[in-house]
């Protein structure tokens, strides 16, 4: 049997709001340390980068409200829920992330133009330690977005990974500038500038998948394909004339029509139909409601039961 859609829509937002909280913590402690670090140690690169991370925080909290709304069961002012706000929120992260490639550039073609000191060492202990921390967290985002089917907590996933990439740029940077000693120090201004071109392009992708989610754009060609396979199996049901998905948040909204035999009664039409829906609700498809139309099909003997 399958799980109540609410009950699975509560389980799955709950999934994604725990690795959500660690990525904040995560984030929130790292970015004090690359800017403190930065700041003793005389790197723009890792200020910067720490900045990102900054920004990484205010960008899961946003995630974290996207996805605590989604999880609200349909009422009576929104009827098909409030799944929405789940893409909403991932679009809300893509912006951060262009605004965040934006605001960094500028400041890294300050520091390329008039370099101040060269970095510190230690900066790059801290650098090795932050990309460890930022790739794991990319990893465990990237997989629990992927298992409750979330475009907001993919979004923040990418959110790590590009301050992983940033972090990365910025050790380069500095080691350019510790082994080519004066002369080199813009070599920090420049790594910093080359991570933006990463948070950027994160930012457009994201900012593309999770708008296309928004206007409803058609889920996985297999998605569809499991959807009638269910349907068909169901007795009595000759074909599928037209299915139609789309996503809201967490699950599937599903409108699908269903060739019968023409000549049964109208309630046997109406139980078919229930146990279509049933059938799909109750699969391991993350499906929220289904609308069944039944159409007629002529000309076709009812099979034998």
């Amino acid at each position: 049997m399958g799980m109540d859609p609410n009950t699975s829509l509560t389980e799955s937002a709950s999934k994604g709001i725990r690795a959500t909280i660690l990525g904040i913590l995560t984030s929130l402690a790292l970015a004090v340390v690359k800017v403190i670090s930065g700041v003793v140690g005389h790197s723009y690169a890792l200020v910067a980068d720490g900045v990102e991370s900054m920004l990484d925080v205010l960008s899961a909290l946003v995630v974290l409200g996207g996805l605590k709304i989604a999880s609200s069961p349909p009422d009576r002012r929104y009827p098909f829920g409030y799944g929405k706000a789940e893409p909403l929120a991932g679009l809300v992260v893509s912006v951060a992330l262009l605004a965040a490639a934006v605001g960094i550039a500028i400041q890294s073609v300050r520091q390329i133009q008039d370099p101040q000191h060269i970095p510190a060492p230690f900066t790059l202990g801290v650098l090795v330690l932050v990309v460890a921390a930022k790739e794991g967290m990319f990893r465990v985002m990237r997989r629990v977005g992927s298992s409750i089917g979330s475009s907001a907590v993919e979004s923040d996933a990418w959110h790590h990974r590009s301050d992983a990439i940033t972090s990365l740029a910025a050790f380069v940077g500095i080691t350019i500038a510790l082994i080519g000693g004066d002369g080199f120090e813009s070599a920090d201004g420049w790594a910093a500038l080359f991570a933006c071109g990463v948070i950027a392009f994160n930012g457009a992708r994201l900012f593309r998948s999770t708008l296309a989610e928004v206007m409803d754009i058609a889920p996985p060609p297999e998605i569809e394909t499991r959807i009638r396979e269910i349907a068909s199996s169901v007795d009595r049901v000759f074909e599928i004339e037209m299915c139609r998905i789309r996503k809201s948040g967490l699950t599937y909204f599903v409108d699908i029509h269903v060739h019968v035999d023409g000549d049964i009664p109208v309630w046997e039409g109406h139980r078919i139909a229930h146990e279509v829906k049933d059938a799909l609700l109750e699969s391991e498809l993350a499906i929220q409601d289904v609308d069944v139309h039944i159409e007629p099909a002529e000309g076709i003997e009812s099979p034998t039961t």
